[in-house]
């Protein structure tokens, strides 16, 4: 009888208390002392420690070291940059998985290969056999490279302390970085086989390795043993080789496009030539395509995928077990039982995790294509037909820090009562309204940086008679570019917007602006359109090609949400034929400092990438964007790209006290005009193109994409409202955004002094816009916000650049601009610091010492206040 084989960490499962099994010839921890349900729920509630040494680890280097990666995986080997992992399947030619595996880039020139303990021989043999064609090497590690996974919501922060590194890795998932623990040099993957939202595995040299494992212990990990590791992978929709990959229960192969996460781990890039496998996944993929559209006929390259199902009467499913449909075989399970987890109360982002546990029978199987979520199905267990149904996942992972268990039949939602009478309903919205106004213009200190007050006239004039109309108009060239409308009454309309078109061109030094834009969201999707239009002018008896590569400020670290592959520029973007990823780059920071663009580093990304789109400007923004430095360098270079600036949040900063963006060199501006400036609620597009430069026609392309373009009605009364907004910015400008800025920083240093942990260059008292950015703590910014809203004080919760994302944020974003509007000055704000420091630190009760505070600033500042202008609204009142 052949000796179980041991991990390196063999004693420390001893010490901790473990019962060991064999696992395919590896002596391993099944449980620990808690259990099986104790550890299960430890992962998903603090952090789960595994030992997965028992996994093969084999690194491939040499010259041809990708072509062979791409030779024998199904994934494409060139969308990994340095410090990146990608799941991949070792196929066979017949489209069936010799393995499933994890390819890792931690250094440039070679690549980890993690693939299944069971399978490593196997792998290994048959990597040997496939590289003889190729000059590069394949090297096994798995004996001196020991792998630890730590696993759950608690796992960075016990990183965090152990390393000393507030990042640790870029905040995505297959992220990769190289730490230290203890002095020991230890590479570090975002990467997992729980479904947690934040995890780790840790590659550490063999020597080193039990300390690490004692030391994570030590800060707050429990070890877990298969058992959970397998509820847990269960619970997430993970496939395990053998059940979901391999060998079918009829002994034929499963095919690879089957699992779920084929879609993710096969690439039929033209860079890879033709791999192992690739015809037969090509046929499959096929398959896999009309599944989805729902045409069911041809399906014999995929006549079943693997779905979740969850059981609706008692009983434990386990593989093997046959599913119907009425009298008719389906599929069977694959794999299944009964699975813990954490109830919750409250409804969404408000919804706590409690103490208190349940089970449920949940598995995956593999089912005949036509098998559609929500069907009720019948498993047979021992001879019984218990009732389950198809589900689309059995847990969620987009809210970090915490995976949530998603229940079958579940609802979250609250309702809002309401009288039974249409009168009383409309007096009651009335009431309500009036409550919620005086509320906010009274009580409530505003901090939301992306908000504003109108004044009095401005709010006025956006309900006026134009508020009900129509003026829809384009220039004609048949009359010198003279606007033709199309519906009659709109003289007015006509004047208004020459108005303020020649207000804004004013304001920011421009030739053109664009106004019938009701968003900034608008806005950017317009410039999009309208420069992939321009692009394509030449030949328009092709299919339209997307923008090149883009370049921008990425979410995370403040860039806007309409200028990343999920906003407006979705539609515009193309995908990169090597990489298979959307063409978008983002804007190196700054090391020391992530809320600022490091310029040399994106000098270098620009010579690289060659962007035909260049986007500045943030949602969090603390800092000038280097628009002069970069047009310099595209200009030295003879790159040419389009420079925009999003100034959607300090738009009511442009000028001498911030940024001239024009006279930098951007080319096009675009914002919203509700922020910094003063209102409506409508969007802007400017450019500065002189009409004999060749890109003028990129303007009237613009123009065009606005109307017919993005919109027909153009909201008339909340243009005329923006109009009066115009006139008090340009009359007011200096004086506002001198007061501004100031305040910003005076009340950054403000929060320091009171003992906050405000974010940015102390240097330049923390910021040089209207923005104030405090970390409160991982994943509690959403809830140190509803505090302070509870004590009148209205901020947002913000994900920092080293954040998962909202549901995660540890800091609350601040502006200055509305309550320098209200007449806050440098008293104010410090009174305000200290406030937010009690409320925050102490979690102090101020509501009624707020409010008061507030009740002394109700009169609007920077707009016109005389005895003419009260006159002229109470005569347009007069009109109603």
């Amino acid at each position: 009888m052949t000796a179980l084989k041991r991990t390196v960490l063999y004693d420390n499962h001893l010490k901790a208390g473990a019962k060991l099994v064999d696992f395919g010839g590896w002596e391993m921890p099944i449980n620990y002392k808690a259990g099986i349900i104790e550890e299960h729920i430890y992962t998903r509630k603090k952090a789960g420690l595994f030992d997965v040494s028992h996994m093969g680890r084999f690194v491939v280097a040499g010259r041809e070291a990708v072509g062979f990666l791409q030779y024998v995986l199904t994934n494409n080997v060139l969308a990994l940059d340095l410090k990146q992992a990608q799941y991949t399947i070792i196929a066979n030619e017949n489209g069936g998985a010799v393995d499933d595996a994890y390819l890792y880039r931690f250094y440039e020139d070679e690549y980890l290969l993690v693939v299944n303990a069971a399978n490593a021989e196997k792998d290994w043999e048959h990597l040997q056999r496939e590289i003889a064609q190729f000059d590069a090497t394949v090297t096994d590690k798995s004996g001196e490279l020991v792998m630890i996974s730590l696993q759950g919501p608690d796992s960075k922060n016990i990183l965090s302390n152990l390393t000393g590194s507030v990042s640790l890795t870029e905040p995505v998932k297959n992220a990769l970085e190289i730490l230290k623990i203890d002095g020991q040099e230890v590479l570090v993957a975002r990467t997992g086989y729980t479904g947690e939202p934040l995890g780790f595995e840790l590659f550490i040299n063999a020597s080193a390795a039990a300390a690490v494992w004692e030391t994570l212990l030590a800060y707050g990990a429990m070890p877990i043993g298969l058992g959970a590791r397998d509820t847990l992978r269960l619970e997430a929709g993970l496939p395990l080789y053998g059940h979901e990959l391999g060998l079918g229960l009829d002994g034929r192969e499963i095919p690879i496009f089957s699992c779920p996460l084929a879609k993710f781990a096969v690439s039929f890039a033209a860079v890879k030539g033709n791999y192992i496998g690739r015809e037969a996944l090509a046929k499959q993929y096929e398959g896999y395509k009309k599944i989805m559209a729902r045409v069911y006929a041809g399906l014999a390259a995929l006549a079943r995928i693997i779905k979740p199902i969850a059981l609706l009467d008692k009983g434990v499913a386990r593989a093997g077990c046959m599913v119907f449909q009425g009298d008719k075989e389906i599929g069977y399970i694959t794999s299944a039982t009964m699975v813990p987890y954490l109830k919750t109360e409250g409804y969404g982002l408000a919804s706590t995790i409690t103490g208190d546990k349940a089970t449920r029978a949940i598995g995956l199987a593999l089912l005949n294509g036509d098998v559609e979520v929500n069907d009720k199905v019948a498993v047979e267990i021992r001879g019984n037909r218990v009732q389950a149904v198809i589900t689309p996942y059995h847990l969620k992972s987009d809210a970090p820090p915490f995976a949530r268990p998603i229940i079958y039949g579940v609802e979250a939602g609250g309702t809002f009562d309401s009288p039974a009478d249409y009168k009383t309903k409309a007096l009651q919205l009335i009431e309500k309204s009036c409550r919620n106004t005086a509320w906010r213009q009274q009580a409530t200190i505003n901090l939301i940086p992306s908000e504003q007050t109108s004044s009095a006239a401005v709010r006025l004039l956006s309900v006026m008679d134009p508020a009900c109309r129509y003026a829809e108009h384009k220039k004609t060239k048949s009359f010198y570019d003279y606007d033709v409308f199309y519906y009659q009454g709109t003289g007015f309309i006509n004047e208004i917007e020459q108005l303020l078109m020649a207000e804004l061109r004013k304001y920011l030094n421009c030739t053109a602006v664009e106004t019938r834009v009701v968003s900034g969201q608008m806005a950017n999707a317009a410039v999009f359109s309208a420069i992939m239009d321009f692009k394509n002018r030449v030949n328009r008896k092709k299919d339209p090609s997307r923008l090149g590569y883009v370049l921008n400020n990425h979410i995370i670290r403040g860039g806007h949400l309409s200028a990343q592959p999920m906003g407006a520029l979705h539609d515009y973007i193309a995908i990169d034929p090597v990489t298979e990823k959307n063409a978008v780059v983002s804007f190196p920071v700054e090391k020391d400092n992530s809320f600022k663009i490091d310029v040399e580093a994106t000098k270098k990304v620009i010579e690289k990438y060659k962007p035909e789109l260049i986007i500045f400007g943030k949602s969090m923004v603390l800092h000038k964007e280097p628009v002069r430095e970069i047009r310099q360098f595209i200009d030295d270079q003879n790159i040419n790209a389009v420079i925009m600036y999003d100034m959607a949040h300090v738009l009511g900063l442009a000028g001498d006290y911030f940024q001239n963006p024009f006279a930098e060199g951007a080319e096009i501006v675009t914002g919203s005009t509700h922020k910094t400036f003063f209102g409506t609620q409508r969007g802007i597009i400017a450019g500065n193109y002189d009409k004999d430069d060749y890109k003028f026609g990129l303007w009237e392309t613009i123009e065009t994409r606005a109307f017919p373009g993005s919109v027909s009605n153009h909201h008339l009364g909340t243009m005329l409202g923006l109009l009066m907004a115009a006139y008090e910015m340009n009359s007011f400008k200096d004086e506002y955004q001198q007061h501004v800025i100031q305040n910003a920083k005076y009340f950054a240093k403000c929060l320091k002094q009171a003992g906050l942990d405000v974010a940015g260059d102390p240097s330049l008292s923390y910021t040089e816009t209207h923005q104030v950015i405090v970390r409160v703590g991982y994943g509690t910014g959403p809830e140190i916000a509803n505090r302070l809203e509870n004590n009148n004080i209205i901020v947002n919760y913000q994900a920092t650049p080293e954040e998962e994302g909202f549901s995660a944020a540890g800091a609350i974003r601040l502006g200055v601009a509305e309550m320098t509007r209200f007449g806050f000055g440098h008293q104010e704000f410090e009174q305000t610091a200290e406030y937010i420091a009690d409320i925050v630190l102490k979690n102090k009760n101020l509501k009624e010492e707020v409010a008061k505070l507030r009740g002394n600033f109700t009169d609007l500042k920077y707009c016109f206040t005389d005895a003419d202008i009260t006159k002229s609204l109470a005569n347009l009142m007069s009109t109603f």
